[in-house]
């Protein structure tokens, strides 16, 4: 799967991390509905890490169809609420 991450790139990411990515994604869902700012910013970094470390960068000048895109590590709450699905940012398998 190639994952874009706002402003950084894109990422090939295997399929087998989904799991762990939803995992992530649900608790970032469930901080939002809370208005859980602080958990929501540490949730938020702690998935970009994980799409990061378990992906492989694709060259600045590639441009893929991206199966998944996740916001910038500075998003906002806000910003990120307009961007999410009823599901989360992550759509189920």
């Amino acid at each position: 799967m190639i994952v874009r991450i706002m402003g950084e790139g894109q990422v090939k990411l295997a399929d087998s991390h989904f799991a762990e990515l939803d995992t992530l994604d649900d608790e970032l869902l469930a901080e939002m509905e809370t208005g859980d700012e602080a958990g929501f910013r540490r949730t938020l970094h702690a998935l970009l890490h994980k799409v990061r470390e378990l992906g492989e960068p694709l060259p600045d000048d590639s441009l893929e169809p991206s199966e998944l895109i996740l916001p910038s590590p500075d998003a906002t709450l806000d910003e990120v609420r307009s961007l999410l699905s009823d599901t989360g940012l992550i759509p189920p398998a």
